[in-house]
């Protein structure tokens, strides 16, 4: 059965919408694959606004896996802090920058599963490398991307890993690099997890509104 959900439609009008707000930080470093795995490492369960300062304050220090390998952890830590987890994301770095070295040459390699093998590194990590630091396709599913997704009736999943596969089966080829970057960005300034501005959403007459209890 073909999906009903008018999905081009709405990447239509997200491309046109969600140049109004502010980037995810991740996207800052779509040059640099190993500052979009440092930025998106950070950035996990961290607001934005501290991971784009931590970012800022340990690139400044060092911006290649050799030179965070010189850091110590303690200075690490100073540098990150206060994104969530920061003396688990201090080793998890340091050990991130040893394989890199180890075992790529200090380069950060480019496909999903060679990265999923690096401990610390899961798939929405991955994925983000693989669309955002290389521009290959790749779908990277987040808090937002999942609630989104499910929100419209797009799909009907329960967990980020399950929207993952079910996206890979009806999401056209053509928007996987976007569709993370899209959604992060439209979901943090309108359709929050948490009464979603639905007044002003240009997409309310195709969103469902699947799971919405209360919006302005």
């Amino acid at each position: 059965m073909k999906n009903s959900f008018p999905i081009d439609e709405a990447v239509k009008i997200l491309r046109r919408e969600v140049p109004k707000y502010k980037v995810p930080i991740v996207g800052h470093y779509s040059k640099s694959p190993f500052k979009v795995l440092i930025s998106t490492l950070l950035s996990l369960r961290t607001k934005d606004a501290a991971t784009e300062q931590a970012c800022k304050r340990l690139f400044a220090e060092a911006d290649t896996p050799k030179k965070i390998l010189a850091l110590s952890r303690e200075k690490i830590e100073k540098l990150i802090y206060p994104v969530g987890f920061y003396r688990v994301k201090a080793a998890t770095l340091h050990h991130v920058c040893e394989v890199l070295l180890e075992k790529h040459g200090g380069e950060v390699p480019p496909d999903l599963d060679t990265l999923l093998k690096i401990k610390g590194v899961g798939r929405k990590t991955a994925n983000l490398v693989v669309t955002v630091g290389f521009n290959k396709p790749g779908i990277c599913v987040d808090v937002h991307v999942h609630r989104i997704s499910n929100r419209w009736g797009y799909i009907k999943t329960a967990t980020p890993e399950k929207t993952e596969t079910a996206l890979r089966n009806v999401l056209p080829k053509k928007y996987w690099i976007e569709y993370n970057d899209l959604l992060v960005t439209y979901g943090q300034n309108v359709c929050v997890p948490v009464s979603p501005f639905c007044s002003k959403c240009p997409l309310a007459h195709v969103c469902k509104k699947i799971d919405v209890k209360r919006h302005r």
